[in-house]
This record gives structure tokens, C-alpha cells and sequence, in this order.
């Protein structure tokens, strides 16, 4: 989440000038609720995980061991070697993410908004959007998954809950106001025809 807050402050100003202000008419109360909701829980497990470390001198405070994941997953007791190969491999998995977040922003542009619609607005098809039509969210849902690896912990899992279940509210009002548009509304009904998915290919 730290990598897509600096992307937002660079392509923000860059949307403002090219896709003009975000009709206020496009963004309604519900969806106005629900978006700090989800940046919250996206921004929680982090923000713990540090905090609690600063606070305790850098070292892990005892409740956060409760949090703990367990060692033996899927019936496999873990090797604390292989523990350490895990969190290492979620923790390079972060830069990927980066990467694909820059992707999904890069082909988003002028259209991004945190809800709303610009007023000179476009169905964005390409690229990851190819695939899913809220590639943004994958992004991160994976980096909680991520998160949750890294930290060893069930805090990620927590908020990965809350952020899909804010997903899963904003995403009609999202689509909602476009399909209202009249003038990229045909476009959109078309685009999802050809891209079911919302957040994971062939299951959401």
C-alpha cells in the first residue's frame, strides 16, 4: 500500500489535468463511506506491525504472538528455515506488486479517481484490465496475502476480510455510476460481457 500511495501522488494531478474534475453528481454517499473504510483495513496491518515494534524498542510485543500464524500448515509442520523462505518470498513478492500497480496505473491514467467519474470519462481495456475490471483491488487483496506471510500473522487476514468486503459493496456503486453515463455506458455493458471478472479471474 505504501508504493500505490506514492503512485496516487504523482498520477492524481496528472488525472485533474487530463480527465478534468470528478462530477460530484458521481459520487454517492454509500460509496463515500465505504472508501475510507477499505483504505483503513488495507492500511492497518503495517501500521500495527510498526507501530507496535517502535513502542516495544524493536521487539515484538507478546500479544502480537498471539497473532501468530501456526507453524504447521496444511499438515506440514514447518521448518523454522523454511518459515524464514516463506516471509522472504512474500516480502520480494512486494515489488512485483509495485510493478503491477504501476501497470494498472499507467493504463488507468487520466480516469483515476478513488470513486467518480471524470468529466471526460473513457472505458480503460487494456492491460491487466484485459483480465479484471478492478485490477487495483487484486493488488491489494494479494499484498494483505502478502502481508500476512511477511508478518507471520492473522492481523492481514483480518483487514483482507474488511477490504473485500468493502470491495464487494463499492464495486456495483462503482460500476453503477458508469453504466449511467450516457456517454460510455454501451461501451461499459459491452467491456463486461468480455471481462466477467471483477478481482480474480474465472471466481470473483
Amino acid at each position: 500500500m505504501l508504493c500505490i500511495r506514492g503512485i496516487v501522488k504523482t498520477i492524481g494531478p496528472q488525472a485533474e489535468s487530463k480527465g478534468r474534475r470528478v462530477r460530484p453528481e458521481s459520487m454517492p454517499l454509500l460509496g463515500r463511506i465505504v472508501s475510507p473504510i477499505h483504505g483503513l483495513a488495507a492500511w492497518m496491518p503495517p501500521a500495527v506491525y510498526i507501530g507496535a515494534l517502535v513502542l516495544n524498542k524493536l521487539r515484538q510485543p507478546e500479544w502480537m504472538t498471539r497473532f501468530a500464524l501456526p507453524d504447521e500448515i496444511v499438515g506440514v509442520n514447518l521448518d523454522p528455515a523454511w518459515k524464514s523462505v516463506l516471509r522472504a518470498v512474500a516480502c520480494v513478492a512486494g515489488f512485483g506488486l509495485r510493478s503491477l500497480a504501476d501497470n494498472v496505473f499507467q493504463h488507468l491514467g487520466e480516469q483515476w479517481h478513488s470513486l467518480g467519474r471524470r468529466e471526460h470519462p473513457r472505458v480503460v481495456q487494456t492491460g491487466p484490465y484485459a483480465w479484471v475490471r478492478h485490477p487495483l483491488y487484486t493488488v491489494v487483496l494479494v499484498q494483505e496475502v502478502a502481508w500476512s506471510v511477511m508478518f507471520w500473522s492473522y492481523i492481514p487476514l483480518v483487514a483482507l476480510g474488511i477490504t473485500a468486503a468493502a470491495f464487494a459493496v463499492k464495486m456495483p456503486i462503482e460500476e453503477g455510476i458508469i453504466q449511467r453515463d450516457e456517454g460510455i455506458k454501451e461501451e461499459y455493458r459491452e467491456y463486461k460481457k468480455s471481462v466477467p471478472s471483477r478481482i480474480i479471474p474465472y471466481i470473483w
